[in-house]
């Protein structure tokens, strides 16, 4: 009875230090046990954001470029319409000079036509007067040719005396042949005035219509940039209108 009494708060106190030890594993297993997967936090909520915004804002900066290049290769395609346009005016200006230089030359190189049907006045038959005849021959082509209504192959020709230029004949009757020969230069010149005069209006043309597209072109982009240059930064959009009025200086200095 003794040894009992003696041994039970023994095998108690150890019971309670086993116990104790047990609860203190437990609540230690616990602690640093497996947990269960957290939702994404705050902070990367946020980083998500702000990736989204960069790229909202970065999208907003192409559209402003885009639209500000699409605006300045508008003024530039009306700029060359414009000057197309005043090439064609002018080369429609020189076709119809041309036209009315042939006309006239036409018209005349007739009348000298029929005036040469009728008889020469005669003259005498001797070397100073053909050499006269010569030299109205040869003063006559070079004049015609410094007013550019004779080619200088048929100068030559005149010079030459081949291809119809006979010094020996009456001056009225080289005076048809002169007037035939600008009539002929004149229709040429006339003919290529207006092939030029075509293709300038072809070309102005042309232009004008490139100049159309890039400016409902550069509409639309307009409307898109202004709807989103809110969100552009400052800087970048400061930046934007530099690039945009160097361009615009460019383009000027080209001559718009």
């Amino acid at each position: 009875m003794q040894l009992f009494f003696v041994g039970v708060p023994r095998a108690a106190v150890i019971w309670s230090i086993l116990l104790g030890l047990a609860i203190l594993a437990i609540a230690g297993l616990h602690l640093v046990g497996p947990r269960a997967p957290k939702r994404p936090g705050v902070r990367a909520k946020l980083r998500a954001a702000r990736v989204r915004a960069q790229q909202r804002v970065a999208s907003a900066a192409e559209l402003v470029r885009f639209a500000d290049e699409v605006g300045v290769a508008a003024q530039r395609a009306e700029a060359t319409a414009r000057r197309r346009h005043d090439a064609w005016l002018a080369a429609q200006e020189s076709a119809e000079k041309a036209w009315s230089a042939f006309e006239s030359a036409d018209l005349t190189a007739s009348r000298m036509s029929a005036a040469a049907l009728l008889p020469t006045p005669t003259t005498p038959q001797t070397p100073q007067e053909y050499a006269e005849r010569e030299r109205w021959l040869h003063r006559a082509v070079m004049a015609a040719c410094a007013h550019n209504l004779l080619s200088l192959m048929d100068l030559n020709d005149a010079l030459a005396h081949r291809n119809g230029w006979d010094p020996r004949r009456h001056p009225v009757e080289q005076e048809a042949v002169l007037r035939r020969a600008i009539r002929d230069t004149l229709r040429t010149a006339e003919r290529t005035a207006a092939r030029a005069e075509r293709t300038a209006w072809e070309s102005a043309e042309s232009a004008a219509a490139a100049a159309h597209s890039l400016r409902t072109e550069a509409g639309a982009a307009k409307e898109r940039a202004d709807a989103v240059r809110h969100l552009v930064r400052p800087d970048t959009a400061a930046g934007a209108e530099r690039r945009q009025h160097r361009l615009r200086a460019a383009v000027a200095r080209q001559g718009v």
